[in-house]
């Protein structure tokens, strides 16, 4: 799925998913690189979404003055 296209709460999503992934016992050492770059990703996306987000709702406080 294109970042761009994917939601905040499905970024929450994948990343409590990564996070399972991680805490399983058989979870397989190669992979660990591979999850956390995923989930750097992911929480980059979530912090631009979040940030977006204010400075929109930012400018319709600044309306309502």
């Amino acid at each position: 799925m294109e970042e761009n296209a994917m939601t905040y709460n499905q970024a929450i999503s994948e990343l409590e998913e990564i996070v399972r992934k991680m805490q399983a016992e058989d979870c397989d050492i190669d992979d660990l690189a591979t999850y956390t770059a995923r989930s750097l990703d992911l929480l980059k996306m979530c912090k631009n979404k979040l940030l977006k987000t204010d400075q929109e709702l930012q400018k319709i406080l600044e309306e309502l003055k």
